[in-house]
């Protein structure tokens, strides 16, 4: 098998297959010179393009600035596996473990989160290769059973189109013999490609007024009376408003480190599938997959019919953004090897790409809201995954806490709240690399990794 994942990785492109596309748009000038504006927004992903573009749709006369430190897209947004349902905190299950008081209202948030996601990529002719086919859970293991029960009861609960799948009826979904059951969430979820999504946010704000300039990293922020004064390398924004959308790169600031680890998530893509290799999987209904081990992978397919698989979550001492290990290829061999394993007809393919890069882990795995200068400035991130929709969410609530509209869900204990704190350098470190460890055999091995983890989990974090 060694043999095989070296050579299906031999001509791998260490770079996101989303960005990799020839729709990719020409940048945008840097910012040079002085300016002001009512609005200004930090990062240019999936929650800095979904705030420009809700301001400007809100109140077309305001002025809104768009500041990003490389490209759009270039950061998470760029590297994720697609997959979009109605949860605005990480999933169902997550959302009732942390907010159990505000369930049903994040639930009908989630659901309207999602029709404004669809009617924003109809109103504004958005092509992201959108398909609404849903989201399979899968057990990979016969133990597992029970948490798919558990599951589909609580989607029951709150009126999803949900069906459980046996073992032979989720193997006629898709083909691996690791899969022992499924709970299929039919409505409301989907895959996308996200750089066509982002690329058609960027497009649709600009069109109504959005200023953005890209290779324009914020170098300084300070308030001076009652406005911001922002700093690039060549520039300067005096704004009355700021969102800093920068997710897991806003660990670099102390308070939001003190919530946030920059937990690198890494992805592999196929070469595109023959018709014959299509067959072998079976997949004709192409829901985005997630299974239920430990150290989670999920899959979907692409447009030009790619199996993207992603999972082996990592961490690096000091909450390090570019480690040198997510260029080098050995550091996806794993990755491909739980591929093959989990779909073992599949030998034959080779990977066109592997990436990897940081997102944003807090004890909630969902998005937070920090306030800076008297409300003047809002951080918002953390999504830890699912982002791609709930960054829309996530971007509305930055909005309204800093227009401080009054509007009901200001109210809700993920805005009044903050995640717990994770612990300082060396420990977070020592705690994480121990913590990966017991994941990769926890599930088969047991004993003290599964004492170490039930620990994890009582300390927050719902691995």
């Amino acid at each position: 098998m060694t043999k095989t994942i070296q050579d299906a990785l031999g001509d791998t492109t260490l770079y996101p297959l989303w960005l990799d596309h020839p729709a990719a748009p020409a940048p945008e000038p840097p910012l040079i010179g002085r300016t002001e504006a009512d609005l200004l927004i930090v990062g240019g992903g999936f929650t800095g393009l979904w705030a420009a573009l809700q301001a400007k749709e809100a109140a077309p006369e305001r002025d809104v600035v768009l500041i990003e430190a490389q490209r759009v897209a270039i950061g998470a947004s760029g590297r994720p596996g697609g997959i979009v349902s109605t949860s605005v905190m990480h999933g169902l299950g997550n959302a009732a473990r942390i907010f159990p008081n505000d369930i049903d209202t994040l639930e009908q948030l989630g659901h309207d989160n999602m029709q404004g996601f669809q009617e924003t990529l109809e109103r504004h002719d958005i092509d992201a290769d959108i398909e609404w086919n849903g989201e399979i859970t899968v057990a990979v293991e016969q133990a597992h059973l029970p948490q798919l029960e558990e599951e589909l009861e609580l989607h029951r609960k709150h009126n999803y189109d949900v069906v459980y799948l046996n073992r032979e009826e989720v193997q006629a979904e898709v083909a691996s013999p690791l899969y022992q059951g499924g709970v299929w969430s039919r409505s409301r979820s989907g895959i996308v490609h996200p750089a066509k999504l982002a690329w058609g946010l960027r497009r649709a704000a600009m069109a109504l007024g959005v200023r953005l300039h890209e290779y324009s990293p914020l170098t300084d922020l300070h308030r001076h009376g009652a406005a911001m004064i922002a700093r690039t390398h060549d520039g300067e924004v005096r704004a009355n408003k700021v969102l800093l959308a920068t997710n897991a790169f806003g660990a670099g600031e102390r308070r939001i480190m003190q919530r946030v680890a920059a937990i690198r998530d890494r992805v592999i893509a196929t070469e595109p599938l023959s018709d014959e290799q299509l067959g072998r999987l079976g997949w004709q209904n192409r829901q985005g997959i997630y299974d239920t081990r430990t150290q989670l992978n999920y899959t979907r397919l692409t447009r030009d019919n790619r199996i993207v698989f992603g999972g082996r979550v990592g961490y690096y001492y000091g909450n390090d953004t570019d480690p040198a290990a997510d260029r080098d290829i050995r550091t996806y061999e794993r990755l491909a090897q739980s591929s093959f394993t989990t779909f073992p007809q599949m030998d034959d393919v080779r990977f066109s790409h592997a990436w990897g890069g940081p997102i944003a882990l807090s004890t909630r795995m969902a998005v937070q809201l920090q306030p800076y200068h008297e409300g003047r400035v809002v951080w918002a991130g953390g999504y830890s995954g699912f982002g791609v929709s709930a960054s829309r969410f996530g971007a509305r609530l930055g909005l309204a806490m800093l227009d401080d509209t009054g509007a009901p869900e200001l109210e809700l204990d993920c805005v009044r709240t903050l995640p717990n704190r994770i612990p300082p350098e060396p420990f977070r470190w020592l705690g994480a690399k121990l913590t990966m460890y017991a994941l990769d055999d926890v599930d088969a091995k047991g004993g003290w990794r599964k004492a170490w983890i039930n620990f994890v989990h009582r300390l927050g974090f719902p691995l």
